[in-house]
């Protein structure tokens, strides 16, 4: 198992993303199972998308 920020995972499949994710959603905690060597770009894609309907979870909308 490793732990890395959202944003290791980020630079290193889609760094031309960076912009246009949050702060909050960059710092997000990620646990890989079997680290960070053996992930994938689509498993890395997944687990971007599912980061930000995380945060997106507590917006409201009005």
């Amino acid at each position: 198992m490793e732990t890395v920020k959202l944003s290791a995972i980020v630079m290193r499949w889609y760094p031309d993303m960076i912009p246009f994710l949050k702060q909050d959603e960059l710092n997000s905690v990620i646990v890989l199972r079997d680290g960070l060597s053996i992930l994938e770009p689509a498993d890395a894609m997944d687990i971007i998308h599912y980061s930000i309907c995380e945060h997106q979870n507590s917006a409201y909308l009005h």
